[in-house]
């Protein structure tokens, strides 16, 4: 199945779960993450299962003043 990760096109297994997502682009944490505009905890990662056009967000904190 056929998703975005942060506006990229990837190709995921059917039944994939935002786990697996994550692991593709070898995320390292910090992060927050949202799939269709709406946040999913880390709690959730392994088991929101994912459908074909979804729109991954993985997004890093920024630092700085």
């Amino acid at each position: 199945m056929n998703v975005l990760i942060n506006d990229k096109p990837y190709t995921l297994a059917p039944g994939a779960r935002l786990a697996d997502a994550l692991l593709l682009i070898e995320a390292r944490p910090p992060y927050a993450t949202a799939v269709n505009r709406q946040f999913v905890p880390r709690s959730s990662h392994a088991t929101h299962e994912l459908h074909a056009g979804d729109r991954i967000e993985v997004i890093r904190p920024v630092t700085g003043g």
